[in-house]
């Protein structure tokens, strides 16, 4: 009578396995909605640490400029690179930006007598899906012992062995002026014949800054509206 019952309980158990593995076969469809939300949300965590990592190769980028550190500057680029800073032309290769930044800019670290700061301002960044490649627009408030700046930065980046390294700065100037302030003189450009070194590539826009008016494209949609922008 025990074996029985102890055969009884055995089949209820079975039965029971059997019926929960049941259920279980049939929900894999909420298993993977779990799966892909896990995803989703690691993916979306991922990308909110590259705009921190993004965020903070821009910021340091202004303060090394402050204190003319160029070859830390020039370790923030990519080994293929470029660099363009108002009309000047772009310059190819982490080398070439270190050249132009000691021979066109200043000597390297700061010296007493000379002001550059250069502070980083509103910065925009944008991930790509791929996760290895970004964009990032911020302005760029100068104010040097030669006058005063306002530059807009439109620049990419490439994540290289986990690390994010810019591929592009560009950053048109959009007003340059003599320390008596913008409301008396002002440069409307910088060419690359009055440059030295002489830069790998024209520039790749020819524009007027103030007292002209030139709109850096955005390298973003509208965020509410979701529309490309686009020239007037």
């Amino acid at each position: 009578m025990n074996n029985a019952r102890r055969y009884v309980v055995s089949i209820v158990g079975l039965c029971a396995l059997s019926c929960a593995a049941s259920r279980l076969a049939a929900a894999p469809p909420v298993e993977r909605d779990a799966a892909d939300r896990l995803e989703a949300l690691t993916a979306r965590l991922q990308r909110l640490e590259d705009a921190n990592q993004i965020e903070n190769v821009q910021r340091a980028y202004g303060y090394f400029v402050d204190k003319a550190m160029w070859h830390e500057v020039s370790d923030l680029f990519a080994d293929d690179g470029t660099y363009e800073i108002g009309g000047r032309g772009v310059f190819v290769g982490r080398r070439r930006v270190l050249e132009y930044l000691q021979t066109g800019l200043a000597p390297e670290r700061p010296v007493e007598g000379r002001l550059y700061n250069h502070m980083t301002l509103q910065p925009i960044v944008h991930v790509d899906a791929d996760g290895l490649h970004a964009h990032v627009r911020a302005r760029a408030w100068v104010m040097s012992s030669g006058g005063w700046g306002d530059a807009m930065y439109e620049n990419e980046l490439v994540k290289q062995g986990g690390v994010w390294k810019f591929s592009t700065v560009r950053g048109p100037f959009q007003m340059f002026s003599s320390l008596d302030g913008w409301a008396k003189a002002s440069v409307p450009n910088t060419r690359p014949d009055s440059f030295l070194p002489p830069p790998d590539r024209p520039p790749s826009v020819i524009y007027l800054a103030y007292p002209s008016v030139y709109i850096v494209p955005f390298d973003y949609p509208n965020p509410v509206t979701g529309r490309p922008w686009k020239a007037d």
